[in-house]
């Protein structure tokens, strides 16, 4: 019989949750690498489809490795169930059209990332679903746009790149009392460092393509919660469109999920001193976006619903052309629009993951053609101190 592991420490359940062993008794889960899956009789191939008998079917609807992260994925959030899926856009897809139908209405934060503001304002527009956006930390706000219609609550905390946050059990108790779904996006944070969930969140998304694989290899989606409302709603719009996760990227996402809580210790520690770092710089006037920094507007609301204050640092530069003589000064850092990789990565939001958002909106967002986002990695923090102070004088 399988051990019971919820009762241990986050850690732990990374390592030994989701851990079902074959005939061969391997210590480490195969990749099951099919399409399709066997049945012994028709009469068992019938009694499978029907629901009567547990059993994988076809690899768009089940898999025994993606189970298994699903598996571990579920127990790090505290959450019934969870769903995997191709990757986190995927994920954030599957939730729309799954709880949403033309006439209903939802309430998204103006910061997410920026291919969620395109679906809401592409996809969802065209199937007659009606989107408000509003400020992620103004609860009025979010208050204020409910209507009779309204379904959802989409946010990301905290934002991407701005590092805006809101107070998720406050939104949670307004969602909870006006009957809307609460959904938020943990992409930046992980479950190490904010579990939405027991903040009173109905589902929680992430990009497991960020932290989670944690190596900038493979592409993959979660999301988490209430097993009836994943299975009932979830899961069958996946089934039918296909948006499945591959064993193969299951398996590398699994195995990353080992690592996760040391990796997030380590980004943490780094990005505090790459903080700090800047903030004291002369060359940085423009000033540096980090939840751990006295200065953070919302620094006391971090530090309740956070248990660090992750690794994401922006700095402001005050302009593009002075932004790109910073960036292509760097040496370590490597220039991409992911995040959550080993190495540090940099981006310029406003020419490239946002690029595809109206002036206004960014503006809306607090994204500036002079703010540089850095995802921090786990390289030596002297090295990566000398490296921006080099760049710096560059720009």
């Amino acid at each position: 019989m399988e051990q019971d592991f919820s009762a241990y420490g986050l850690a732990t359940r990374a390592l030994h949750m989701g851990r079902a062993t074959s005939l061969e008794r391997e210590n480490s889960p195969p990749v099951y690498l099919t399409s399709s899956f066997r049945f012994d009789s028709a009469e068992q191939a019938r009694a499978v489809f029907a629901g009567e008998e547990e059993g994988n079917l076809y690899s768009r609807f089940t898999n025994p490795t993606v189970a298994l992260f699903e598996e571990r994925m579920a127990a790090l959030e505290q959450a019934e169930h969870a769903i995997a899926t191709a990757s986190g856009m995927a994920a954030i897809t599957m939730l729309f059209l799954s709880l949403l139908s033309a006439g209903d209405h939802v309430v998204i934060s103006r910061s997410v990332f920026g291919s969620t503001t395109n679906i809401a304002n592409t996809l969802l527009k065209r199937m007659g679903i009606g989107v408000t956006r509003v400020t992620l930390s103004d609860l009025n706000g979010w208050e204020e746009a409910i209507t009779p219609a309204t379904r959802l609550f989409f946010l990301e905390t905290p934002a991407n790149p701005t590092l805006e946050m809101v107070d998720l059990a406050a939104l949670a108790g307004l969602a909870r009392a006006r009957g809307v779904l609460l959904a938020v996006d943990n992409v930046l944070c992980t479950p190490c460092l904010q579990r939405p969930l027991e903040l009173g969140a109905d589902l929680v998304v992430h990009s497991a393509t960020k932290y989670i694989d944690g190596q900038g290899r493979v592409l993959g989606g979660v999301i988490a919660g209430p097993r009836a409302l994943l299975m009932d709603h979830v899961y069958p719009m996946l089934r039918n469109t296909g948006a499945s996760l591959s064993p193969f990227n299951a398996w590398v996402l699994f195995k990353g999920l080992e690592t996760l809580s040391l990796r997030m210790e380590r980004h943490c520690d780094n990005a505090a001193h790459v903080a700090a770092h800047l903030a004291a710089h002369p060359a940085v006037t423009g000033g540096v976006l980090y939840p751990g920094l006295a200065s953070h507007p919302q620094q006391e609301l971090a530090a309740r619903q956070m248990r660090r204050f992750g690794a994401i640092v922006c700095l402001d530069l005050g302009s593009r052309a002075r932004a790109f003589r910073f960036m292509n000064g760097l040496k370590l850092a490597i220039m991409t629009a992911n995040l959550g990789d080993a190495r540090t990565l940099v981006t310029h939001p406003a020419t490239t993951t946002h690029a595809k958002l109206t002036d206004a909106e960014r503006s809306a967002a607090g994204i500036t053609e002079g703010l540089v986002r850095f995802s921090i990695g786990l390289e030596e923090v002297k090295d990566l101190l000398a490296d921006l102070d080099q760049a710096l004088e560059q720009a």
